[in-house]
């Protein structure tokens, strides 16, 4: 998924901002108890907090594009359907076994999860339906209008004005700038965006209504649940290949786990500003992953399109984030 939303005033804390375990967890003596799940776990949590915040940020980034291009070779075997299958499966398993969240909620939790899996779980269908078709970074460019729509909602300064025209220049220098774009994977790709504005608004919903990483993992089960028919269907026993599961579990670490990790880590040090700023960089790194692990080139007026929409986004988001001065 390029599913991450840089972080807005009304940005729930995303699914990759609530997964990993309380850091409240404790390692016991390893000479006398054998390691635990939650003990390697905060171990891992340990060693991912030497990091520089920038350098954990970066990192999401690069697993979640390598994610998407790993992603994208499984499709000769088993479809985009069946690969998005995988990944929500997995990482809906992963999810539930790190929270093991309680089922007692209240009706307006439950909404909140149902609403919010719904959303995950049709933005990663029509991403991966995008990407069966059009280019990484093409496909990852346009659907960061979704949540960059989000953040300029509603807005009447100018400058404001300025960076929604300059993403939407953006994306008309992609459909011009040389090459044959597939239609049908532009407008899946601008559908993927479209819920990944309304999944920061129902996932500030669920952000409300639960706990943690607890509506997280029942989210992502529904998810699952959505995903999950349409993957049988279409692929069937090709599924269950043991290469195939490999590659889908290495899909879901890369594309949910570490980078939902890493960004946890890095938001308890660097304003949320900041974080959103860095997270920009997105359509360009998925434009990078793709020349270099799946060999898509795009033209010149193609980087600079992607580098208008990086900008445009970057510049919405420090512009939210700006402190209003002081009276007086």
């Amino acid at each position: 998924m390029a599913r991450r939303s840089p972080p807005t005033a009304a940005s729930p804390p995303d699914d990759r901002a609530t997964l990993r375990p309380s850091h409240h967890a404790r390692l016991r003596d390893s000479s006398r108890h054998t390691p635990t799940w939650s003990s390697l776990t905060a171990l891992a949590g340990r060693a991912i907090g030497t990091f520089p915040p920038t350098a954990l940020v970066l990192l999401g980034i690069v697993s979640v594009q390598l994610g998407s291009a790993v992603a994208k070779q499984l499709f000769d075997e088993v479809g985009s359907f069946g690969t998005v299958a995988l990944r929500l499966f997995f990482a809906a398993a992963v999810l539930m076994l790190l929270w093991r969240p309680a089922l007692n909620l209240s009706r307006q939790a439950w909404g909140a999860v149902l609403s919010y899996g719904v959303v995950l779980g049709l933005m990663n269908l029509c991403f991966y339906l995008s990407l069966s078709r059009i280019p990484l970074g093409i496909a990852v460019t346009i659907e960061f209008l979704g949540p960059l729509g989000v953040a300029l909602l509603g807005s009447r300064r100018w400058m404001d004005a300025f960076w929604a025209l300059l993403a939407a220049g953006g994306v008309v220098l992609l459909m011009e700038g040389g090459g044959d774009l597939d239609l049908l994977g532009v407008l899946f790709a601008l559908a993927a965006g479209a819920f990944w504005g309304l999944y920061i608004l129902v996932g500030a919903a669920l952000g409300r209504h639960t706990t943690e990483g607890n509506g997280l993992a029942l989210g992502m089960a529904v998810a699952a649940l959505i995903a999950v028919p349409f993957g049988v269907a279409d692929s069937g026993t090709a599924l269950l290949q043991p290469w195939v599961l490999i590659a889908g579990f290495g899909v879901a670490l890369l594309s949910s786990v570490v980078p939902y990790t890493v960004d946890l880590e890095a938001l308890r040090k660097i304003p949320p500003r900041v974080f959103g700023i860095l997270m920009s960089l997105e359509p360009a790194m998925a434009a990078l992953i793709g020349f270099l692990v799946l060999s898509e080139a795009l033209h010149v007026s193609q980087w600079i399109a992607v580098l208008c929409v990086v900008a445009a986004s970057a510049g919405a988001t420090r512009s939210a984030r700006a402190p209003e001065p002081a009276a007086g």
